[in-house]
């Protein structure tokens, strides 16, 4: 089944080019069939890549998506133009009275500020609360896992002594997990920032379950144990080129950045490791399965 877009969003020529399945709001409503609703609140400068990047893997399940892309009204993006922020996103007051199948808050550039210093850190704090009462299930990715591990648990992060950036190994710590269905015992997920969740308190926490973690990553992913909080500290959406090109931005403008670790193969800056293509398809088609689908009522306002 297809992931539900305009027309004209750039995601749609994008995804339609490579064969994955989309579908215009006008044919969809032709359909007699209740979609999956998703809503991302995305808070990436680079809004119009990430929004492609979780598009594509929210696609690749036999489920149909309607996707809604929302904005903060107390910050506007200056990286991306307001003609595609106003025709494409909705703000928060838009949604908040609007059930969720699922939601997912992606990470941003603001990790190591304080959060109450995040000039829309109130905004995302009652987008936070709503996802609580609202979305059946919910991801966090990167910065906005921390944010959310912050608001839920009160649990802070910690600055790393420099930058966790490249692409790191991973293994299942629970057995049976179904969010991890199909992956290999060892698989592969980017991290790009320069703060962590502080680990001693994340795992002490009795409301809170990791689920896979690194040697040299740490915990990379975590989940609520009532399954409706997951918690990406990673960026399995990635693309292939997504870390090469923050590697060049960054060594451009002439910030300290070292080559991102076991990406560029051989040493060589045009032979990229993507090995994490797989994994990503799966961790989304595996919560869109089996802790949206499986579990959101027929009737989205019937839910409790």
């Amino acid at each position: 089944m297809p992931i539900i877009i305009p027309k004209a969003i750039p995601a749609y020529k994008i995804l339609e080019k490579e064969n994955v399945f989309v579908m215009s709001k006008k044919r969809a409503m032709t359909q007699d069939i209740r979609p999956i609703e998703i809503a991302i609140v995305n808070l990436m400068p680079t809004k119009i890549e990430t929004e492609t990047q979780l598009a594509r893997l929210l696609a690749n399940t036999p489920l149909q998506v309607n996707l809604t892309l929302i904005k903060t009204a107390s910050y506007t993006s200056s990286n991306t133009s307001g003609e595609h922020m106003g025709k494409f996103y909705k703000t928060f007051d838009e949604i908040k009275d609007k059930r969720l199948d699922g939601l997912i808050v992606t990470g941003a550039p603001v990790e190591t500020l304080e959060y109450n210093e995040v000039l829309y850190w109130e905004e995302l704090s009652k987008i936070l609360d709503y996802a609580d009462k609202m979305a059946t299930s919910s991801i966090f990715i990167c910065w906005g896992a921390q944010a959310a591990i912050y608001r839920y648990y009160g649990i802070d992060k910690v600055a790393l002594p420099q930058k966790l950036f490249g692409v790191y190994k991973n293994r299942a710590v629970t057995e049976y997990e179904p969010l991890l269905k199909g992956l290999n015992d060892r698989f592969s997920i980017p991290h790009s920032r320069y703060t962590a969740i502080d680990e001693v308190a994340l795992k002490a926490h009795k409301d809170i379950k990791v689920i896979a973690e690194g040697d040299e990553c740490g915990t990379s992913i975590a989940k609520s144990r009532d399954n409706k909080k997951f918690f990406f500290f990673g960026h399995s959406e990635y693309d292939r080129e997504t870390l090469a090109k923050e590697y060049f931005r960054d060594k451009e403008k002439g910030l300290p950045i070292a080559p991102p670790e076991n990406y560029f193969l051989n040493g060589k800056e045009q032979d990229i490791n993507f090995s994490w293509n797989s994994t990503g398809n799966l961790l989304f088609y595996n919560w869109l399965n089996y802790y949206v689908y499986q579990v959101t009522p027929f009737k989205l306002e019937e839910e409790q």
